[in-house]
């Protein structure tokens, strides 16, 4: 009889608590761990844990230079609480485990589980081998074993959903340790991808964004260039799926076909993140992306001629090995020229077991931090004048949970436009539930964010919001498991579209 087995029999069981760094590739692999812990019986632990957990699983991020330090220094807090706590047991898995492999258990050796990115669905069963065998368990698969979607899944939102397509990446930035850790592209079969947003919309989901490292490459690997485009005219054909995004594409794939696609498929929304990383040709080469700034432009005015109200956003890094001041400028010309709705900036840091750590003129950090500073003011410029354009229009937004920090003191909700916008408005006096789809007027813009002040002038309710409403209803009347050890006190806040999209480095 296994431990899930007897302490199942006694009335006791175990919690869990995840931490999630990185892309949101990491965000929907934690939602596979969570779904694993679960179905082997574990139970998620109440708000706000800290650690205060029978089973705290950090999955990792490898892209930051300090995310080693991070993560050490995570473990190192949590190692009282071990030492306080019989049969606590600490897992660490993700693209850092998968990079140090075991130099994690040398420096924190009261690690019990660490598991890389090709194996994720081994976690329970290595849990249990380092209780019983009262040692670390190392298990870093090489390739990957099976495709993560083929794995329970506990899902954050009830009315949102996170499709992957394909693991893996082709490219070889220089800059980007990804494709070393994830591995190569690997496809998934069409039909098993729209399977599974079926089975979705069959349980409330009205929104999902298909996932990949580069997501338009999707095809390669099964020998089909115009495979992505079509995939995203065959969600449009899925009744029930109101809304269809992706993430995140590269400019080397990005091909007609995909922008008729989405001009020409009703649920598929005018947004596109489009990673631009520099606006020079010379560092461009430099990183090793295969397009040019003409390329670049090029596809953001053929989207802007098909989808006019598209909002575009992207990816931009700072202070790249060798960028000049001039190089600078012409990335400060790109973004002009864009108008990007939103640019996620990152300071350029070392990479360790990337080529551009090794490469020669590291620009000095001052020099970095002055051109972040100057392009995030040009950015914002921007952004708020593209957001002051959305003032008066007419906006159809699907209620969001959690994404209104002062929702509560202003008695706003919040909502996401179909262009991915934030969208804050006044609540009105009938129910109204995640999922569901609201009509306001924009009132107000801020560069983050849009206002609608006035009445809401409809609401639609959904299969999405049920869903919510029966998961909430479910979750209030599940009764707590008597737990292990000490009280837990919570977990992390449930992740949103992390700040960057792709580990920026798509």
């Amino acid at each position: 009889m296994s431990s899930i087995d007897r302490s199942r029999e006694v009335g006791v069981t175990r919690s869990y608590e995840i931490r999630t760094y990185g892309c949101q590739m990491n965000v929907h692999d934690s939602e596979r761990l969570a779904g694993l812990l679960e179905d082997a019986g574990y139970v998620r632990a109440p708000e706000g844990a800290d650690g205060d957990a029978d089973v705290v699983v950090f999955n990792t991020c490898a892209v930051r230079e300090n995310a080693d330090n991070r993560l050490y220094g995570n473990l190192g807090r949590l190692a009282p609480k071990k030492t306080q706590r019989p049969g606590m047991q600490i897992a660490v898995g993700g693209c850092l485990a998968q990079k140090d492999r075991d130099t994690i258990v040398k420096k924190a050796p009261w690690v019990d589980v660490v598991f890389g990115t090709h194996n994720i669905g081994k976690l329970p069963v290595l849990l249990e081998r380092a209780r019983v065998q009262e040692e670390a368990q190392v298990e870093i698969a090489e390739s990957l074993e099976a495709f993560p979607s083929t794995l329970p899944t506990r899902r954050e939102s009830a009315y949102a959903a996170w499709v992957s397509i394909s693991v893996g990446c082709n490219n070889t930035c220089t800059f980007c340790i990804v494709p070393a850790l994830r591995g190569k592209e690997k496809d998934r079969r069409p039909g098993d991808i729209l399977a599974e947003v079926e089975t979705l919309v069959g349980e409330g989901v009205c929104e999902i964004t298909l996932l990949g490292q580069n997501v338009n490459a999707y095809g390669s690997d099964i020998g089909d260039r115009e495979a992505f485009g079509k995939l995203l005219r065959a969600c449009g054909a899925i009744d029930g799926l109101e809304r269809v995004r992706f993430t995140s594409p590269h400019p080397r794939d990005f091909t007609d076909d995909v922008i008729a696609a989405m001009a020409e498929t009703p649920n598929v929304m005018p947004q596109l993140h489009m990673p631009l990383q520099s606006g020079s040709d010379t560092v461009l080469k430099a990183m090793r992306r295969s397009y040019r700034q003409e390329r670049y432009l090029g596809i953001i005015e053929k989207v802007r001629a098909a989808i006019p109200h598209a909002a575009i956003t992207t990816d931009i890094i700072v202070g790249f090995p060798g960028e000049t001041e001039e190089d600078f400028e012409q990335t400060l010309h790109v973004v002009r020229e864009a108008r990007f709705a939103q640019a996620f900036t990152f300071q350029y840091s070392k990479r360790p077991g990337t080529p551009a750590a090794e490469m020669d003129d590291q620009i000095p950090k001052e020099v970095v931090q002055a051109r972040y500073e100057r392009l995030v003011a040009l950015q914002e410029e921007i952004s708020w004048e593209e957001n002051k354009k959305q003032v008066g229009r007419t906006l159809e937004l699907m209620v969001a949970e959690g994404e209104g920090r002062k929702d509560g003191a202003t008695h706003r909700l919040s909502g996401r436009a179909p262009d991915n916008r934030l969208v804050h408005f006044t609540k009105p006096d009938q129910d109204v539930r995640p999922g569901d789809v609201v009509t306001v007027e924009v009132t107000y813009a801020a560069p983050h964010h849009l206002l609608a002040e006035g009445p809401v002038l409809d609401v639609r309710r959904t299969r999405a919001g049920d869903a919510w409403e029966k998961r909430t209803t479910e979750a209030a009347a599940r009764p707590a498991g008597v737990m292990l050890g000490l009280p837990k006190i919570g977990v992390p806040e449930p992740l949103p579209v992390a700040a960057a999209s792709g580990c920026g480095c798509d």
